[in-house]
């Protein structure tokens, strides 16, 4: 099975976030150049590349719970089914902000014609 997260980041590049918090929550934040004015906005591919590893993270995080309560370790189901569930919303996020990308570009593009 292919992991078209992990191709994605790798076509991406590299790109570190912080997912977790001081609470322990875990926050997913798109960037869209929120700061001081000086500073400006990031690139569009950092954003991206941002969002793309947060979601990638949460595959990885599902993945290894659902390997260690496979593996007979001390892992409680819920974490695992609470993880799972994270990572499939959080792609499921990631897919609509493509579709919606894309109709603006194609928008972008027919008024252009």
């Amino acid at each position: 099975m292919s992991d078209p997260i992990g191709a994605a980041r790798g076509l991406l590049g590299d790109f570190t976030t912080s997912g977790l918090q001081q609470d322990g929550a875990k926050r997913y934040t798109v960037d869209i150049g929120k700061g001081a004015a000086s500073e400006g906005p990031g690139s569009f591919r950092d954003t991206i590349t941002g969002f793309v590893n947060q979601v990638s993270d949460a595959q990885d995080q599902a993945g290894a719970l659902r390997d260690a309560l496979l593996n007979g370790e001390h892992v409680e189901l819920h974490r695992v089914t609470a993880a799972a569930a994270e990572a499939r919303i959080a792609l499921d996020l990631m897919v609509e902000l493509r579709n919606k990308v894309l109709d603006a570009y194609r928008t972008l593009i027919s008024m252009q014609g």
